[in-house]
């Protein structure tokens, strides 16, 4: 079995247990987190590209292709020359930045090589891809503090000390004006012309300037120069990247094969993409408390697509917790607190994640029931033969019906909350659970959870006491 291979093996079984207890997150986030670091050159070649195709939007020509150009590599002795370009044009990133340097991570510890190309002549230009109007170009001051910025927020996820950088000036700062005419010269204009984002502004009556058209080419020659095999980038790069394969081309080298990643949804859950100008980011070099605390704040849907983003989890174990919440032993809350704890883990570390949860906890979450004065309650030896669903919409009016009460356990939000001397327990409610008779599901799931004491009911964010059971 592989190191891969033991972890996952480890992180199952801790996956299957109770991920509401402190204890087994911790141990979880440990492994978890180490992965960031385990060596991944004992995985074949398929497995690697799996490892990769699994987190990206596009492997193209294909995953098979992948495959097979690792091996070849291997087998000559070496690894791919996987190619990344950065144009740094601001000092401050966010988690949405980190998304294709985790990628690339994975390429590093796969024992493939990585050329991190520093786009100080195209940072120049203005990269205009998904933009509505021109960029203003940067300065060599500019490029050089947001780079430095880059490096700092962005080490967690990646070693820049296995890299090799290279600044694209070296070659597009003395490129011969014939030499660009005779690419130019083979690229259709068409090719060039065919972006939405371009079309959109000439149809507007906006303006779009020959460096904009340039860019796509300039950023393709990097490619052609370097050598690359692969080139990693958003897929709003795509187009971009495709030309870096035209170009290759017409350099007569072999084109570079594209791996693109996805633009990660805003913590707002509007469906606009993470940035800062619509405050909907989680800046790199913000408190644990404060990364946490938004992770806690996202939509329950964002969560998958944040697991895979931001963690080294596998797609099996993404789909075993999300089986787990599907059959109602896994609440989503406690799974968030999970994704939390991994983001935190990674840019400050398993002890500050573990007590940004404490905190978290300590501050949202009350600490007994039976603090609240005036709770509704539900009589067990009086309606215990009524079903909860039933309960819920008639003896604690908490929903307007007993379908909208089915719809609320259906979505994981039905729950028994039993308090201890040493604090809470819960136990989700399943659909079928939230069908039965309040006094034969509430004896039941206490006895399967082995757990006694104060029994409430909770429906969504509204409480009431069950008593007589």
């Amino acid at each position: 079995m592989t190191r891969l291979g033991d972890s996952v093996q480890r992180a199952g079984e801790l996956l299957a247990q109770d991920l509401s207890s402190d204890e087994t997150v911790e141990r979880l986030l440990a492994e978890t987190g180490a992965r960031r670091y385990l060596d991944l050159t004992d995985l074949p070649a398929r497995e690697q590209a799996e490892l990769i195709a699994g987190r990206a939007v596009d492997v193209l020509p294909s995953v098979e292709g992948l495959a097979e150009r690792i091996e070849a590599a291997r087998q000559a002795g070496h690894g791919l020359n996987v190619k990344l370009g950065i144009d740094p044009t601001a000092a401050d990133v966010h988690l949405g930045h980190t998304v294709p340097m985790i990628v690339l991570s994975r390429f590093q510890r796969m024992g493939h090589d990585v050329t991190l190309i520093i786009g100080d002549i195209t940072a120049k230009i203005g990269d205009p891809s998904g933009r509505s109007s021109e960029r203003p170009p940067l300065t060599d001051e500019d490029i050089a503090r947001n780079l430095a910025g880059y490096r700092d927020q962005v080490k967690p996820f990646f070693d820049f000390e296995r890299v090799r950088f290279r600044h694209n000036s070296e070659w597009l700062a003395g490129i011969a004006l014939p030499k660009l005419i005779g690419i130019l010269s083979q690229i259709p204009a068409s090719s060039l012309l065919q972006r939405e984002d371009f079309r959109n502004r000439l149809s507007a009556g906006h303006g779009l300037t020959m460096s904009e058209l340039i860019y796509p080419v300039a950023m393709a020659i990097d490619s052609a120069e370097i050598d690359a095999d692969i080139e990693l980038g958003g897929v709003d790069q795509l187009l971009n990247m495709q030309m870096g394969r035209k170009v290759m081309e017409v350099y007569g080298k072999k084109p570079q094969m594209i791996t693109t990643v996805p633009l990660i949804e805003g913590t707002d859950g509007s469906g606009a993409k993470m940035s800062k100008s619509k405050g909907n980011y989680i800046a790199l070099n913000s408190s644990a408390d404060d990364v946490f605390g938004k992770i806690m704040s996202i939509p329950d849907r964002l969560m998958v697509p944040y697991l895979r983003a931001w963690t080294e989890w596998t797609d099996g174990e993404i789909d075993q917790v999300t089986a787990r919440i599907e059959k109602g032993t896994l609440h989503p809350m406690d799974l968030k607190r999970v994704l939390a704890g991994e983001v935190v883990t990674a840019i400050h570390g398993l002890k500050a994640a573990m007590a940004a949860r404490a905190g978290f906890t300590a501050q949202f979450s009350r600490k007994s029931f039976s603090d609240v004065e005036s709770l509704p309650v539900v009589d067990a030896a009086e309606h215990g033969d009524k079903g909860v669903t039933a309960i819920l919409a008639t003896v604690l009016e908490f929903t307007p019906s007993a379908s909208a009460a089915r719809r609320v356990a259906k979505q994981n939000g039905l729950r028994l909350v039993v308090e201890t001397d040493s604090g809470q327990r819960a136990v989700v409610l399943s659909e079928a659970d939230a069908l039965r008779p309040l006094g034969e599901v509430v004896p039941e799931k206490l006895a399967q959870a082995g757990v006694s004491g104060a029994v409430y009911l909770k429906a969504g964010r509204k409480v009431a006491e069950v008593r007589g059971v």
